[in-house]
């Protein structure tokens, strides 16, 4: 790990994680305290970093750790920066979307702050780049009431370089087969998954993180106590992701299925794209699979075309041949001239993934559920990100923070409310 990358911690400044540079004061503040996480993907690991920085002692247990041989679901996510709700549009009701549109902002700055203290150069190895974003629609955007209030959020929130265009279809040369009219633009994060995840696993490891390859199954609290005795912790932060359906009991927790094409973006077969292009799903029209575009450059040598959003799916028998996916390249293909042409990644033409969303809320909240004893459990719950696991990182990480720092303070967990969202 670079010098530079040493100095970098996370704090939390007016009730807001933030990325600073310097000297961490607060390394010692609950160097008593430890923490058992559980799942080692983007969230479980922001969490642990946010942890250590805080100053506790942090255990992240997963099964699967990123790899470039076997990759775990969130080295496949999309990884482009999105107001809520996202292009695959399942976190609607009113407690995910209030919180999620605070917790992003926070993912946003994060990013930007590392992109300005360790510039995405090769050296650093974090992945993160700023690109435009484009997003088109069929109609005019104000003939969708959701996607017009989604674009008036956009632009109070001061999101940079945001411009409203039509002419952002002529620009890009988009094929009128693709049938957008409408379209505006915005600077978003995209991260190259496989570089960031395994940057944060170096920084997590460089902080003091201690990783445990184990499988955990079951109810986390049933099995509270004796987690905490074995791995000498005092409090667990579930981050299982999919896993909560058995480790939350959390019987509303289901697959939505994606997949990605990886093609070579070096410019020889068709222009080379720096942009990310998208359209959102639409339940209501297109084709079955809700008419997603999803066109981001991962890295400087590697476009990924996506997308899909299939619910309670959990098989991951996807081919290039497969009809949704070639319904998913036809899409694609009318949004980049010459696209059709396009040389597959030779190493990893496509990857496919189960998102993990529930059927309420985005959950960041304690057990509230008691032991076996009658006494309050020291569990913090952090999943059901669906295909918003980096976009939200960050912001879900504060809260987990103080979620911990609550369970220390001896203050009773209270449930997520819509009234708790309003408020943050």
């Amino acid at each position: 790990m670079s010098t530079s990358t040493s100095n970098i911690y996370l704090t939390k400044k007016s009730g807001e994680l933030v990325i600073s540079e310097g000297e961490n004061p607060n390394k010692s503040t609950h160097s008593d305290k430890r923490v058992l996480i559980v799942g080692g993907g983007v969230t479980g690991l922001t969490n642990a970093w946010a942890l250590l920085d805080a100053g506790y002692s942090v255990t992240i247990v997963s099964d699967k750790w990123a790899s470039l041989e076997d990759r775990i679901t969130s080295q496949i996510a999309g990884a482009l920066w999105e107001w809520p709700p996202a292009v695959c549009g399942r976190h609607t009701d009113k407690i995910s979307l209030l919180l999620s549109k605070g917790w992003c902002m926070t993912s946003y700055r994060a990013f930007t702050k590392l992109q300005e203290i360790l510039p995405a150069d090769g050296q650093t190895g974090h992945g993160v780049r700023l690109r435009m974003a484009n997003f088109f629609f069929d109609k005019p955007v104000e003939q969708n009431a959701e996607e017009h209030e989604k674009m008036l959020e956009i632009e109070a929130a001061n999101i940079p370089g945001f411009e409203r265009d039509p002419l952002l279809v002529t620009k890009h040369a988009v094929s009128q087969q693709a049938g957008v009219v409408d379209a505006y633009k915005h600077i978003s994060p995209v991260v190259d998954t496989d570089a960031y995840m395994m940057w944060l696993r170096s920084v997590v490891e460089s902080k003091g993180g201690k990783l445990v390859t184990q499988h955990v199954s079951g109810d986390l609290l049933e099995q509270e106590d004796r987690l905490l005795n074995a791995f000498d912790a005092h409090y667990i932060v579930d981050a299982t992701g999919l896993g909560a359906f058995e480790a939350a009991a959390d019987k509303t927790v289901y697959p939505l299925r994606g997949a990605l094409i990886r093609v070579v973006n070096d410019g020889k077969k068709f222009p080379k794209v720096n942009e990310a292009l998208v359209v959102a799903n639409d339940y209501e029209k297109r084709d079955e699979d809700g008419g997603i575009v999803f066109i981001v450059p991962r890295n400087d040598k590697t476009l990924i075309l996506g997308g899909i959003a299939q619910a309670n799916e959990g098989n991951l028998d996807l081919t290039l041949d497969s009809p949704e996916m070639s319904r998913m390249r036809t899409r694609c293909n009318r949004f980049v001239p010459g696209l059709e042409n396009a040389e597959l990644d030779p190493h990893s033409p496509i990857v496919q993934g189960l998102r993990p969303v529930r059927g309420e809320n985005v959950r960041v909240e304690r057990e509230l559920r008691r032991k076996e004893d009658g006494s309050l459990s020291k569990i913090v719950h952090s999943y059901g990100q669906g295909g918003s696991g980096f976009t939200l990182s960050f912001g879900c990480a504060g809260d987990v923070l103080s979620l911990v720092e609550e369970i220390e303070a001896g203050v009773a967990p209270t449930p997520l409310k819509l009234e708790h969202a309003i408020a943050a």
